[in-house]
């Protein structure tokens, strides 16, 4: 949803109320402007897409392409679409893309099969051709809020948009799905138990189970590479008055994504550990390839509740470092299968828009 948190639909609301103009970049080192300075896991920063809200973008297996969601009222995109485009290989290199999703409703959270001819994401499509409409936050107290669509549900397509299976069917919210490194596996956030919870889908079969049993919302969850663990992003109302409004909100689809924490778990959702208690926003975590590290989108150097940045921990939470800059908005993440990329949405070099872009740099592991 966001989009993060894509979440962190997820990803496009986040980047709308969460973006701040982005301040320009002050390491001006000729062909890597884009970066700054103590950005020192990034190298030959380069932007993808100039324009509207590109978010939640995931690299294929083999490391060449990237799936994206986009909006673009400009172009005529209005709400979250699905996009699929080859990282450019060479110096002044388009990077090309092309409609994968629907076109129609909204879509978020897409993710490429191991055979990188197909895709799985969440869509509304079904509940109607037009964009679902974005909650009145004046109905509650300008309060940063997500909505929960009930007509989301998750789809298997080809990479020319053909739709080749649907793999969630309860009534109400079913989105945020990601796969195990084998491809057997699919996680994803349900409402369907009353509660935002993560269920683990064998694909082969269908079958599939709870891994989470606590009130708050658990969503945005990722397997290690190595297939040993999970991360995932959580609530955890605790006062009267949170678990409240966590309830109220729920009944009427919406989420409050301004307190959330990081979770850490085997692969069958088995010994669940916080592994952060910064307080503010703390989401879109992801492994790095090693599947030693996680790299964390945060708020909590700010009061305020943005800029948004990454930090970089090991499986405990420990070792926290700063590796993004911007004053603005620097969130999900993900480092390309073989290690060598790293791909993020990102405020800066906008033009003092609020436009969030994706940018690939060379990841310089330390």
């Amino acid at each position: 949803m966001k989009k993060a948190f894509l979440f962190i639909a997820q990803a496009a609301i986040v980047m709308v109320a969460a973006s701040q103009p982005g301040a320009q970049p002050v390491n001006k080192v000729p062909g890597d402007t884009l970066r700054f300075e103590g950005e020192k896991y990034f190298k030959n920063v380069q932007q993808l897409t100039f324009g509207g809200d590109n978010a939640e973008a995931y690299w294929s297996f083999d490391s060449k392409h990237v799936v994206f969601q986009r909006t673009n009222p400009k172009e005529g995109v209005n709400c979250d679409q699905i996009y699929v485009g080859k990282i450019p290989t060479k110096p002044g290199e388009k990077f090309n893309y092309k409609l994968v999703g629907t076109g129609k409703g909204r879509s978020t959270c897409a993710y490429f099969m191991p055979d990188g001819k197909h895709i799985i994401y969440a869509s509304t499509h079904e509940g109607g051709d037009e964009c679902p409409p974005v909650p009145d936050r004046s109905k509650y107290g300008n309060k940063y809020i997500w909505p929960l669509y009930s007509s989301y549900d998750i789809y298997m397509a080809d990479l020319n948009g053909k739709i080749v299976k649907k793999l969630t069917n309860a009534k109400g919210y079913d989105a945020e799905a990601t796969l195990s490194y084998d491809g057997k596996k699919m996680i994803y956030c349900s409402d369907k138990s009353g509660d935002l919870e993560l269920y683990i889908m064998d694909l082969a079969s269908g079958k599939e189970k709870q891994i989470t049993h606590d009130l708050g919302y658990d969503g945005g969850a990722w397997f290690s590479p190595d297939g040993k663990k999970i991360v995932w992003r959580a609530s955890r109302p605790k006062t009267e008055a949170e678990i409240t409004e966590y309830k109220e909100l729920l009944k009427e689809g919406l989420v409050a994504p301004t307190n959330m924490e990081v979770w850490v778990a085997d692969a069958d959702g088995s010994n669940a550990k916080q592994i952060t208690s910064w307080g503010q926003a703390n989401w879109a975590p992801n492994f790095t390839p090693d599947s030693k590290g996680i790299i964390i989108s945060s708020t909590h150097e700010y009061k305020r509740g943005f800029p948004f940045n990454m930090y970089l921990v090991d499986l405990e939470g420990n070792n926290k470092q700063k590796i993004s800059r911007d004053q603005g908005f620097d969130a999900f993440p993900m480092i390309s299968p073989d290690g060598k990329k790293i791909i993020f949405g990102s405020n800066r070099n906008n033009g003092g828009t609020r436009d969030t872009n994706l940018f690939v740099a060379d990841w310089v592991k330390q």
